[in-house]
C-alpha cells in the first residue's frame, strides 16, 4: 500500500522532525539521563536523514523499524505496554506502525474479524476534514471538526467492543506543494458555507496539493458502554413499529455489550395497573416475558414471590437471583424461582420501569449461567434506565393513542369529509387553553346541505325472529317432555304428570300466540323446576342419564337453550348486513372520488345510510347542484346493485328472508349539527326535524286507501313530496330502464298521512335481477323466485 492517495488533498510522509525538535530542547537538560537520551536520539536522526524528511511507504517504515522503536520508546513506555492502548499512526489512514502490547492482544483476540477503518466517517468527510486541518494550520482559521473516532473490534466472546481514539497531533507539520492554491478570504467564506459541496472543496484543495510530514499518537480507551448507551438511546427513540423485532434484537445485542455477557437474553412484562397484572408487550413477536412464560396475563401477586414483589413495587429496587437452581431448590414453592428454573435460567435481574412513581412494566435480564447476573452488575442498569423509561413511556402513550383511534374509528368515527372542521375547532380550543382561557368544544354545524337517505330493510324480520324463538322453545319443551315421560315410567309420581301438563299448556300457548313474557316464563320454569329435576333423574337410572345427556347435547353451551332456528335467523341477518355493508362501502369510495360528501351507515335488520352534500362540507367554493343530482342517481344505482347482490346470495342463507329497498328524497337544504353528547350528526331546527320524523316512520306507511305497505320486496320505493322530485327521479328511472336495471313497471302512489306529516307520494318500480355476473337474461322478482326454486 501507499501512504498517499491520488484522490486526497495531502501527500503523506511519516517523519519525526517535530519529535527531534523536542529532543533538541533537552540536549542541555540538567538531568543526565534526559540529556543522554536526547543525544542518542539526535545522533540517530543525523545518521538517518530520511527519518526527518519523511518515509513514503510501509516498506521504508519496515526498513527503519529498529530506529523508529528506539525513537518512540519514551512515548511507548515498556512498563505500560500491557495497560495502555496506544498506537503510532498517520491521520486519515488505517496504517499503524507501532502499538502497545495491549492493542496487539486486542487484535489477536479478534482473530482477524475487524476493520480498522473508522466506523463513523465517509471518504468525502475525510477529505473535508483534511482541508479543515490545512485551513487551521496554514490560514489560522479554527475549524472545529472534532467528532468521536471509534474502532469497532470484537473480543474473545464475539462481543463488538468500541474503542474511542484521542489523537495527539504535536508531531506533524504541513506545507503546500506546487499544486496548492492560495485562498482568499472570499474563498474561505464560500467553503465554510458549503460543507456538503465536495467538488468545491476539491477545487480549492486539489488532490496532493499539500504535504503532511510527521505522525500522530493515538491513545485509546474502551468506550463500549458509552457507545452502547448511545446506540441504546437511538434504538429506543426509533420506535419503528414495522421493525420492532429487529430493534428488540439490536437492543439485546447492546445489553450484551454493556454487561459483557454474550449469552444474556432480555424479556419484558407490561404492567396493567387497572387489573394489577402482567401482560405481554403488544408489539413484536421476538420479545418473551420470563415472568409470564407464555401466559397472556398473570396476577402480580401470583407471578412474583413476596420479596420480588416488595423490591419491584414498594422499595423500587432491582431484584437479583444470582443462582436460580440453588434458590429454587431452597424454596421449591416460590412461583418466580420455579418459572425461571423451568426456562433454564441460571441467573436473573428484574427491574421495574417506573414513570413518576408508577410501574409501567418489568425489564427481565436472564443468563443461562449462575452468578453472571448479580446485585453488583445490576447497577449498570442505572445508566440505561432513563432511556428505557422514555421508550416505555412513549410506547405506552402510542398504544393508548392507537386504542383511542381504534375506538373513534370503530365506535365514534368522524367521517373524512368533515374531519377538517373538527381539526379546526380543536386548534381553536387548544390555542385558547394555551392562552389560559377555559373553553370547551363548540358544536359542529354544517348549514345548507342536502340530505339523502336510503335503506334496504329485511321484510318481516320481527315475525321471522318470533317464529325462530317459537320453534326453538317448542323443540326444547318437547325434548324435556320426552325425558319426563321416561322418568314417569321409571318412578311413577303425580308430580311428573303435573310437569307434563304444564309443558303441554306452554306448548298450546306458544302455538297460538307467542307473547312478550312467554319466553321468560318458560326459561324460569326450566331453571327453577326442570334443572333440579334432571339432577335427580341422573341418579335414578342409567336410561334416564342417557336421555338427559341426549337432551343436553341439543343445547347451546353458552346459552343453555336450544339455539337452532334462532341461530339460523341471527346468522342470516349477520350475513345480509355484512354483504350489504361491504358493497355499500366499496361503492361509497368511488362516490367520494366524484365529489366529497358526508356518509354514515347503520346495521339494524338490514342496512340504512345517510348522506349530506353541500358547500359547507367541502370547505371549497366548488359545489354545484349537479353534484347533488349525480349523488342521487348514484344512490339509486347502488340500491339496485344491493338488491341484486342480496337475491343472488339468498339461496345460500340459512333462513328464507326477503328485503325491500327505499329512498327518501328531501327537496330543501337543511342544517346538520354534531351532537357532542351522542357523538353523532343530527338535523338542526324544528322544520328540519320533519325530515327525521319521515325517515323513522315512512317505511311503515301504507299506500293511500289500501292496507299495503309502501315498501315491497322486488321493488325500489322512492318517497318524496315535491313534483320536481318526481320528475327528476322518473328521468333517472328511464335512464336505468335503458340499461336493464329497472323494469317498465312503474307506479306513482299517494301515502296515508303520518303523524305530523302529510302530502307524501312514492314512486315504486320493479328491479330487474341477473342470476350471474355475465348473464344477459333479466328477471323480475317473481321470475327470479321461480328461477331460484328451479
Amino acid at each position: 500500500m501507499n501512504l498517499s492517495d491520488d484522490n486526497f488533498p495531502l501527500t503523506i510522509k511519516i517523519g519525526f522532525g517535530k519529535l527531534f525538535e523536542h529532543y533538541k530542547e533537552h540536549i542541555n537538560s540538567t538531568d543526565s539521563l534526559v540529556q543522554e537520551r536526547a543525544k542518542a536520539v539526535l545522533e540517530l536522526a543525523e545518521k538517518h536523514p530520511e527519518l526527518t524528511t519523511g518515509l513514503e511507504s510501509p516498506e521504508d517504515v519496515e526498513r527503519f523499524k529498529p530506529q523508529i522503536d528506539f525513537i518512540l520508546s519514551d512515548l511507548f513506555s515498556p512498563v505500560l505496554q500491557r495497560n495502555e492502548i496506544k498506537i503510532a499512526t498517520i491521520p486519515f489512514r488505517d496504517y499503524i506502525f507501532k502499538s502497545t502490547q495491549r492493542f496487539e492482544n486486542i487484535l489477536k483476540n479478534a482473530e482477524g474479524n475487524y476493520d480498522l477503518s473508522f466506523t463513523n466517517f465517509t471518504d468525502d468527510e475525510f477529505y473535508v476534514m483534511a482541508c479543515s486541518v490545512i485551513l487551521g494550520a496554514h490560514y489560522g482559521k479554527r475549524m472545529d471538526f472534532r467528532r468521536p473516532f471509534h474502532f469497532a473490534i470484537p473480543d474473545t466472546n464475539k462481543i463488538t467492543r468500541n474503542y474511542r481514539v484521542l489523537y495527539n497531533g504535536d508531531f506533524i507539520e504541513m506545507k503546500p506543494t506546487e499544486r496548492a492554491l492560495e485562498l482568499t478570504e472570499e474563498d474561505i467564506a464560500e467553503l465554510i458555507d458549503n460543507y456538503d459541496n465536495i467538488e468545491l472543496w476539491k477545487s480549492k484543495f486539489p488532490p496532493q496539493s499539500w504535504e503532511f510530514n510527521g505522525f500522530v499518537i493515538g491513545n485509546m480507551y474502551d468506550a463500549t458502554v458509552d457507545v452502547a448507551l448511545s446506540d441504546l438511546k437511538a434504538t429506543l427513540l426509533r420506535q419503528n413499529d414495522e421493525k420492532v423485532d429487529e430493534d428488540i434484537e439490536e437492543f439485546q445485542t447492546i445489553l450484551q455489550a454493556i454487561f459483557n455477557l454474550p449469552e444474556i437474553k432480555m424479556g419484558f412484562a407490561v404492567y396493567n395497573e387497572e387489573d394489577h397484572r402482567f401482560e405481554p408487550i403488544p408489539q413484536g413477536k421476538n420479545i418473551h416475558s420470563y415472568i409470564l412464560n407464555g401466559q397472556m396475563a398473570a396476577s402480580c401477586d401470583k407471578a412474583l414471590c413476596p420479596h420480588s414483589y416488595e423490591a419491584l413495587f414498594i422499595s423500587n429496587e432491582y431484584y437479583c437471583v444470582s443462582d436460580v437452581a440453588r434458590f429454587h431448590k431452597m424454596y421449591p414453592k416460590n412461583p418466580l424461582y420455579k418459572k425461571l428454573n423451568d426456562q433454564k435460567a441460571g441467573s436473573a435481574i428484574l427491574a421495574a420501569v417506573r414513570d413518576e412513581g408508577k410501574v409501567l412494566g418489568v425489564l427481565e435480564l436472564i443468563s443461562p449461567n449462575p452468578q453472571e447476573l448479580n446485585s453488583i452488575n445490576a447497577n449498570k442498569l442505572n445508566d440505561m434506565m432513563p432511556y428505557i423509561i422514555d421508550s416505555v413511556r412513549s410506547s405506552k402513550r402510542r398504544e393508548e393513542n392507537e386504542i383511542e383511534l381504534l375506538i373513534q374509528h370503530e365506535c365514534t368515527s368522524i367521517h373524512p369529509s368533515v374531519h377538517w372542521k373538527f381539526v379546526q375547532e380543536s386548534k381553536r380550543v387548544l390555542a385558547k387553553r394555551y392562552a389560559g382561557e377555559d373553553v370547551g368544544f363548540r358544536e359542529i354545524v354544517f348549514d345548507n346541505v342536502y340530505p339523502l337517505f336510503g335503506q334496504i330493510d329485511i321484510k318481516g324480520s320481527s315475525v321471522a325472529r318470533n317464529h325462530a324463538i317459537q320453534a326453538d322453545l317448542i323443540l326444547q319443551l318437547a325434548a324435556i317432555k320426552d325425558v319426563i315421560k321416561l322418568g314417569l315410567e321409571t318412578e311413577p309420581m303425580p308430580i311428573y304428570e303435573q310437569y307434563i301438563h304444564r309443558i303441554d299448556t306452554y306448548l298450546e300457548v306458544i302455538h297460538k300466540d307467542l307473547k312478550v313474557d312467554s319466553e321468560q316464563k318458560i326459561r324460569s320454569f326450566i331453571k327453577d323446576n326442570i334443572k333440579p329435576l334432571f339432577v335427580h333423574f341422573n341418579k335414578l337410572s342409567p336410561e334416564l342419564a342417557t336421555a338427559i345427556k341426549g337432551y343436553r347435547e341439543q343445547l347451546d353451551p353458552n346459552l343453555n337453550l336450544i339455539y337452532k332456528h334462532r341461530k339460523d335467523y341471527d346468522n342470516s341477518i349477520t350475513l345480509i348486513n355484512k354483504k350489504m355493508s361491504e358493497l355499500l362501502d366499496k361503492k361509497q369510495a368511488k362516490a367520494q372520488a366524484m365529489y366529497p360528501h358526508y356518509f354514515e351507515r347503520f346495521k339494524t335488520d338490514g342496512v340504512e345510510h345517510n348522506m349530506y352534500i353541500g358547500e359547507s362540507i367541502t370547505k371549497q367554493d366548488s359545489f354545484n347542484k349537479v353534484y347533488l343530482y349525480n349523488l342521487r342517481l348514484w344512490q339509486l344505482q347502488v340500491m339496485c346493485e344491493m338488491e341484486n347482490a342480496y337475491y343472488n346470495m339468498k339461496p345460500k342463507l340459512p333462513l328464507d328472508l326477503d328485503v325491500a329497498s327505499m329512498i327518501l328524497v328531501f327537496n330543501a337544504a337543511l342544517s346538520v349539527r354534531f351532537r357532542m353528547d351522542e357523538k353523532r350528526f343530527d338535523v338542526d331546527g324544528t322544520y328540519n326535524a320533519r325530515y327525521e320524523v319521515v325517515k323513522k316512520r315512512v317505511d311503515k306507511a301504507y299506500i293511500k286507501g289500501t292496507n299495503k305497505r309502501v315498501t315491497e320486496k322486488g321493488k325500489i320505493t322512492i318517497v318524496y313530496s315535491q313534483r320536481s322530485d318526481e320528475q327528476e327521479y322518473l328521468r333517472y328511472i328511464k335512464f336505468l330502464q335503458s340499461k336493464n336495471v329497472l323494469s317498465d313497471n312503474v307506479e306513482v302512489v299517494e301515502l296515508e298521512d303520518l303523524q305530523g306529516v302529510t302530502g307524501l307520494k312514492a314512486i315504486r318500480v320493479d328491479v330487474l335481477y341477473k342470476t350471474k355476473k355475465n348473464d344477459k337474461q333479466f328477471y323480475t322478482y317473481e321470475d327470479l323466485m321461480k328461477e331460484i326454486k328451479n
